[in-house]
């Protein structure tokens, strides 16, 4: 495919050799063939389906919140939905939103109309297409609880409706397909008062002050909880790794689960934290940490190389 020919065929950004570090919050990342982000769904699937004629490989992003990609050179494109496609309506005690919808933006929005459901997702960063790939939660809620449909795009181009039921949803995780993108979803909420709301709100936002390293560039947790009485951060630190530093990153003194860019840092240098912590703490307690961070250009995620 002739990149400057792409630009020509759509009247939306279309970034050349852009670097990832740009659109991720740990401000980390190389090049990618292209950074693509259409105006709107039509435009979309046209960019969709000549991905597919032409056998590329396409990484379908949020707004990189949860995301390690390497320094080197990546062949493949993406493709967001990212500040373009981020409708929100709501009607009674439903809300359709797209997947561009930033989190803190739904979260909002649900407040204003006295419903209650999201609130505790509060500060949480990154895109509803996003959370809705990692089943994303917070205080015990997962985004999942109150999800009546989604809307994907698979790599032919053809929308369908998916349900609850059709979607494997676990900690952390779900069964979305890599090939498809999610466009939007509707959510059944319950009314509340404002005050309870609030309160919930008020309880999840204090607490990720209180515990998380909000000052620095981190990407989140790094790592799933074993089990929901055993979190990874306190085996992290209980392996004496609680402060360990490897170039400009490191495992955070705030919250061990959170590796954090001091400004400069390097996606290796973050993979050479995550592949100690892995094997510490599986060398002392027996217990195999897997990543919650998503990554891109890493030849086998689970050694993680630190190259």
């Amino acid at each position: 495919m002739n990149l400057d020919n792409l630009k020509d065929q759509f009247n939306c950004d279309v970034l050349i050799n852009e670097k990832m570090s740009g659109h991720t919050s740990y401000g980390i990342g190389g090049p990618v063939l292209a950074y693509i982000r259409p105006n709107d769904k039509s435009e979309l699937i046209k960019i969709i389906k000549l991905m597919n004629k032409n056998s590329h490989k396409v990484y379908y992003l949020g707004s990189g919140s949860n995301l390690l990609v390497n320094d080197k050179n990546i062949n493949a494109f993406v493709i967001t939905t990212a500040r373009a496609i981020k409708d929100i309506k709501i009607e009674n005690n439903t809300i359709f939103a797209d997947s561009g919808v930033m989190l803190g933006k739904l979260v909002k929005e649900a407040m204003k109309h006295k419903l209650t459901g999201l609130e505790s997702l509060a500060g949480v960063p990154g895109t509803l297409g996003g959370a809705l790939k990692m089943n994303a939660g917070a205080w015990g809620s997962e985004i999942s609880n109150y999800l009546i449909s989604v809307e994907v795009i698979g790599s032919d181009g053809i929308i369908k409706m998916l349900k609850p039921t059709d979607l494997n949803f676990g900690y952390r995780k779900s069964s979305f397909s890599s090939e498809e993108f999610i466009l939007s979803a509707q959510f059944k909420l319950k009314a509340s008062s404002e005050e309870d709301i609030k309160r919930i709100k008020t309880k999840a936002s204090e607490g990720r002050i209180k515990t998380q390293p909000l000052k620095y560039r981190s990407a989140g947790s790094v790592f799933k909880n074993p089990r929901s009485d055993l979190a990874a951060g306190f085996l992290i630190e209980k392996a004496g790794l609680k402060g360990t530093k490897y170039g400009d990153a490191e495992i955070s003194t705030h919250h061990a689960n959170f590796f954090i860019n001091h400004g400069n840092a390097k996606a290796k240098e973050i993979a050479y934290l995550i592949s100690l912590s892995r094997k510490t703490v599986y060398e002392k307690y027996g217990i195999m940490l897997d990543l919650e961070l998503m990554t891109i250009g890493f030849k086998n995620k689970n050694l993680f190389p630190y190259a």
